[in-house]
């Protein structure tokens, strides 16, 4: 049985939560400059200017890359031989957003559903647990800003409608949302599941590298038919027309019922911040 001190994590959650919100992970940077080289809108081309202007300026004045610093959102990988010593830790967690969001001067946005009264310290966290098989940890933060998140649905579709189906919600749903998720976006699809387990799916879909290949042939082949779809429907950048309406389209699947199609579209914007750590 392998200890991990709690106080190491509060410290790491912490630093990760400043970097993720200051530094553009360096997939997305890449896909922006590709998506940049394919845009055709000389409007949407001055976007990615600004983009790129954007993320470059937020790591030298160590800004942050959007006001919106997210909700913050956990995926953790917790090792079944792992002992955490001290707190534990779903509290070391949510004490390292405390710390990372309070002394990194980052917006604190999380607040009570009824009266809307700000928590003040962007706590309690959304953590997503996993346990795996041997002595490490895992810890993968993705601070989720509200424009996008709004943007988000699932719904039941019925086994018939299949993939003529899915296809016809997600792209109703970009095209709904227009400009509103700050484009060109990301698109997580989770299919399959439940209803309340197909959300995380599509989720966990936006923390695949953008540009990679889905390991399922059959389910790289409808990404890449779903991103020329949604780049067909000429929202563009910042919504002001264009090529490209989304950097990237991830999908990832899961069994269901026999008598159900759970399907959940999980918008993400072009930041797409992620950070990852293994203690």
């Amino acid at each position: 049985m392998r200890s991990v001190s709690s106080n190491l994590i509060v410290e790491r959650v912490a630093a990760m939560c400043v970097s993720a919100n200051r530094i553009l992970p360096q997939d997305v940077r890449r896909r922006l400059t590709d998506c940049a080289a394919l845009e055709s809108s000389p409007a949407g081309k001055e976007i990615f200017r600004q983009l790129k202007e954007n993320y470059e300026l937020a790591e030298a004045e160590s800004l942050p890359l959007c006001q919106d610093t997210g909700q913050a959102v956990f995926f953790v990988d917790m090792g079944e031989d792992l002992r955490v010593e001290g707190k534990n830790i779903r509290a070391a967690i949510n004490e390292g957003v405390r710390k990372g969001y309070s002394e990194g001067f980052l917006r604190k946005s999380v607040c009570d559903p009824f009266s809307r009264a700000n928590s003040t310290d962007n706590t309690p966290a959304v953590i997503h647990f996993d346990i795996v098989p041997g002595d490490r940890l895992k810890i993968i933060f993705a601070p989720k800003g509200g424009g996008c998140e709004n943007m988000s649905r699932v719904t039941m579709l019925t086994p018939a409608q299949g993939w003529a189906g899915i296809r016809k919600f997600v792209l109703e749903r970009v095209a709904e949302a227009g400009p509103n998720p700050c484009p060109p976006i990301v698109v997580g699809i989770g299919i399959g599941g439940s209803f309340d387990s197909a959300p995380i799916l599509a989720k966990k879909a936006l923390l695949r590298p953008l540009g990679d290949k889905n390991p399922d042939p059959a389910l790289d082949a409808l990404e890449k038919e779903l991103l020329a779809d949604i780049n067909k429907l000429g929202i563009g950048p910042m919504g002001l027309g264009g090529t490209i309406t989304s950097l990237d389209v991830k999908i990832a699947a899961a069994p269901c019922h026999i008598a159900s199609l759970p399907l959940a579209v999980n918008i993400n914007c072009h930041c797409a911040r992620h950070e990852e750590i293994e203690l």
